[in-house]
């Protein structure tokens, strides 16, 4: 196992999700509320209605999963990535091949839905209940006060299982996007590092993790669409009856660019994230090579 990985994976995810929260906000309420009309009119409103604090509703949850959600998403493709070169009897300082890095992604993407699910049902409904915490009306009152209060409530009203709605979608998402993810980062690095250099320099690494991160959104945008709006369903009321009646009626009702609601903002908000997701790694990555 390598320690190095699951450390440096966590450390890249907790600050990357602190660099990217106040537009996956607007981005969670552009998919799955049809009031905001665009991406500035969601701006707008949280500023007028809420602060800058709406930006941030339910953030804390997320910093600590996503750095221990990232933690198993970098240590599975690194473990996996070694599997499937003892399998081949590749030297371990070989290259990998493309299709292995793809595998690794794909495998690391669906591994963290079990713990990554629960997070971003809590991440999703706090940033759709756009009433502030604190009103002056007496008659404004939330259904969530908080990331532990929004567990226990959905638990208690849609059982341990509702922490879990969306995860089909979600695994479907990150399946294909980690391996988009890693595949892109690794292509773009070796193809920008000189012959004889076995590390990227940190512009590449800082370019590269950049790009990847908007390419695995251009292809994980319509399931993200679809999982948010299976999360956010039972925040007001049930509307949706699994999965496949989701992807339908949103279609059917909005058109098939419903799947790809805030895919602009997905990669906006990409390549800063994954840029310091990718630049943090490396660099706990190679502080341990260098101590050992």
């Amino acid at each position: 196992m390598h320690l190095a990985d699951f450390i440096a994976g966590s450390v890249g995810g907790a600050l990357g999700v602190v660099v990217g929260y106040p537009l996956d906000t607007v981005k969670v309420r552009i998919q799955t509320q049809r009031e905001f009309t665009s991406v500035w009119n969601c701006v707008y409103r949280t500023c007028k209605h809420e602060g800058v604090r709406g930006f941030y509703k339910g953030m804390s949850m997320p910093v600590t999963t996503m750095s221990v959600s990232s933690s198993v998403v970098f240590g599975t493709y690194r473990n996996c990535l070694q599997g499937l070169w003892s399998l081949r009897g590749t030297h371990l300082e070989a290259p990998p091949c493309k299709l292995d890095i793809f595998l690794s992604g794909l495998v690391a993407g669906v591994a963290q839905v079990s713990v990554m699910s629960p997070a971003d049902i809590v991440k999703v409904r706090l940033q759709c209940q756009t009433e502030p915490y604190q009103s002056s009306s007496l008659q404004t009152t939330v259904k969530y006060r908080g990331p532990v209060h929004c567990v226990m409530t959905v638990t208690r009203e849609e059982g341990v299982l509702g922490l879990y709605k969306g995860a089909h979608a979600l695994a479907f998402r990150d399946g294909a996007s980690f391996a988009t993810y890693f595949l892109t980062y690794n292509i773009i690095c070796e193809g920008l590092t000189p012959v004889g250099h076995k590390e990227p320099e940190w512009p590449v690494v800082m370019l590269a993790g950049g790009l990847s991160g908007v390419c695995a959104w251009s292809v994980g945008t319509p399931m993200d669409v679809i999982k948010a709006r299976l999360q956010v369903d039972g925040l007001r009321s049930r509307h949706y009856r699994g999965f496949i009646h989701c992807v339908s009626e949103s279609v059917q009702q909005e058109g098939l660019t419903v799947l790809f609601k805030g895919l602009g903002l997905n990669c906006l908000r990409a390549f800063p994230v994954n840029m310091t997701v990718f630049l943090a790694y490396e660099m706990v990555v190679r502080f341990f090579h260098s101590t050992n």
